[in-house]
């Protein structure tokens, strides 16, 4: 017998905020921007909205919270999840962090626009913080206004949720709600501001604590803060870990790297781009965290940014990410220095990191090539080659890795049928000049001869790499496509991509069109190529 409580209204939600009943609250109690010291958060509301609308919700993540459709269809659930009205148990509240931007100490930033309104434990015990995204200012919005336009948040929903369903850790989205108001933002930073449709996300995660958190109270010499705060998420996110103490907070920070380095695997596997690998967008659970203009490898370079901030000096772009993940958790590792007092067991902690995404590197390429493992005498050389010959004429990644799968592995195979698998992944067929062809096809014969050393059953092989290498990931063209229908108030491609984002390694009839490289209408159009911090 289910003795489950059934949720009819957001109000049976169970609430736990330990956030704000543990660790010190800002005490001065207005919302004007400002720098906030001896505290982690301060508690403000949100900013209420003329006509909120429901766009989308996940229903996989109201499962999560034992959220009926019934309930996320209501007008109850657009008033809560709009900022318009808390539900019982919920206490809203900002918090305070900093962060390295771009390699540089940026100071306090904190949560500019995320207004936090609890902890949520589901009927399995499980704990969700809940966060809206856009809904108003808070003491850190710094010279922004702490609100959201559609487009940056019908891409941040849609992320969120095709990240999971690709199997990389993330924070959630359980609901993308308009507002009915226009946001000024200057999306190109040309002088030329625009009225754009508002709108709120609610984003959902175990937590939502930072490198950052940790860093300003090291920057302000608040070790005792910096212990609590320490002490709280060892108390509530890893537990397993056992009492704090200077070894615990080690082994804190080894599992802190390993899940970090597990995360960028994943990315660097599908080929996500985040774009603002800053340290205050580093979650201490090793979760994609802060979907700005993030993007997706189409041709594949590793030294693609999707971030015209990051244009010039592309710090972070595709290629760097592993580097960049080390380089922020040497910074994590200095903010948690006071608590360990030890430098050497840190360096060898951060080893963990290297030693992590070197194994998983090496796991997923042997996955994406259908390899039963990776035998480091051959298939080192095999990659580089292979990470090569991509970049040589503009390759579609995601479709060049589905299409392997179809390569014929007779070794008398003549050049036509090594090839025909895999032309529809180039994006210009002038660049497959007769010394690029030589070139894969030398590859592919070696390739070949590789796999037939496994002796794997070819069916085996293709379900394997098709496991692993998704069919459908959110281009961004599609989320461009996406957004500018939302904007003229129809929310069908959005829902219609939610859907088809939630079976990325499956074949889709009727959905071929959301597997198909990038048009050329869409090579230099903005959305679709580059994006601006302009949300």
């Amino acid at each position: 017998m289910n003795l489950a409580k059934k949720i009819s209204c957001l109000d049976d939600l169970c609430f736990d905020n330990r956030f704000v009943t543990e660790l010190p609250a800002d005490p001065d109690g207005t919302n004007s921007r400002r720098q906030v010291f001896d505290a982690c958060y301060s508690r403000v509301l949100p900013t209420p909205v003329t006509n909120a609308h429901l766009i989308a919700y996940s229903k996989e993540v109201a499962a999560l919270l034992d959220l009926p459709a019934s309930l996320c269809e209501s007008e109850e659930f657009v008033q809560v999840f709009s900022g318009n009205r808390l539900s019982q148990g919920m206490e809203a509240y900002a918090t305070c962090y900093g962060g390295h931007q771009f390699g540089n100490w940026a100071g306090q930033l904190g949560d500019g626009r995320a207004i936090n309104l609890g902890d949520v434990i589901n009927q399995r015990g499980e704990r969700w913080a809940l966060q809206l995204k856009g809904a108003g200012l808070t003491p850190y919005s710094r010279n922004a206004d702490g609100l959201a336009v559609l487009r940056s948040s019908v891409r941040e929903f849609l992320c969120s949720e095709a990240m999971h369903h690709l199997g990389v850790p993330t924070t959630r989205a359980l609901s993308l709600i308009g507002t009915g108001e226009t946001v000024i933002r200057d999306m190109f930073y040309d002088g030329n501001p625009q009225a754009e449709p508002g709108a709120v996300v609610c984003r959902v995660a175990p937590s939502f604590t930072r490198f950052g958190h940790f860093q300003i109270l090291t920057a302000r010499g608040d070790v005792a803060l910096l212990r609590k705060l320490a002490d709280y998420t060892l108390g509530t996110d890893f537990v397993h870990l056992g009492a704090p103490s200077p070894a615990v907070y080690l082994t804190w920070f080894e599992e802190v790297c390993r899940r970090t380095a597990e995360m960028i695997v994943h990315w660097q596997r599908v080929g996500f781009v985040h774009g603002v690998m800053n340290t205050d967008n580093m979650s201490i659970l090793g979760l994609t965290i802060d979907y700005g203009p993030y993007g997706w490898l189409e041709n594949f370079d590793l030294n693609w940014t999707p971030n015209t901030t990051d244009a010039d000096e592309r710090r972070y772009r595709y290629g760097n990410q592993p580097s960049i993940a080390y380089w922020n958790l040497g910074q994590l590792a200095n903010a948690i220095y006071p608590l360990i007092e030890q430098v050497e067991p840190l360096q060898q902690a951060l080893m963990v990191y290297k030693e992590t995404y070197e194994q998983g590197w090496r796991r997923i390429m042997a996955d994406k090539l259908g390899l039963q493992a990776f035998a480091p005498a051959t298939d080192g050389e095999l990659c580089t080659e292979l990470l090569t010959v991509l970049q040589l004429a503009e390759t579609d990644m995601t479709l060049f890795y589905r299409r392997l799968a179809e390569l014929p592995l007779s070794a008398d195979s003549d050049d036509e049928a090594l090839m025909r698998p895999l032309l529809t992944a180039y994006y210009v067929p002038e660049q497959l000049t007769a010394d690029y062809q030589a070139r894969l096809r030398l590859w592919l014969r070696a390739y070949i001869k590789r796999v037939q050393t496994d002796a794997l059953p070819d069916t085996l092989r293709r379900n394997r790499m098709n496991a692993v290498n998704p069919m459908y990931v959110l281009r961004n063209y599609l989320a461009q496509m996406a957004i500018d229908k939302a904007e003229q108030g129809d929310f069908s491609l959005v829902n219609e991509l939610l859907d088809v984002l939630r079976h990325p390694y499956e074949e889709q009839p009727g959905k071929e069109k959301f597997a198909e490289k990038r048009p050329d209408w869409a090579r230099q159009r903005a959305g679709c190529s580059m994006l601006s911090c302009s949300s």
